[in-house]
């Protein structure tokens, strides 16, 4: 698992445990260091990377915080590995 990985899930857990303010600093971090790496992906990976992102910030706008943590530990993690084996 990466570091990157690793972030997604502890932010994740963080969001479960209702520290949204403690977790939505950790994701800011955590999209700013993945945000280069989707960059350079092929175009279908970096459509979907902005579509999940969206999602996310979408559900964090509704406090949906159950949403946010379940696409950050199972979409994001997926659609890192996904482009670190590009």
């Amino acid at each position: 698992m990466t570091a990157h990985q690793q972030a997604a899930r502890q932010c994740a857990g963080l969001f479960r445990l209702g520290r949204d303010v403690e977790a939505a600093v950790e994701m800011v971090s955590l999209f700013e260091a993945v945000m280069p790496e989707f960059e350079r992906a092929p175009h279908a990976l970096q459509a979907q990377s902005a579509t999940l992102l969206a999602q996310i910030l979408a559900a964090q706008q509704r406090q949906d915080w159950l949403c946010v943590a379940d696409n950050l530990e199972y979409e994001l993690l997926e659609l890192i590995e996904r482009t670190a084996s590009t």
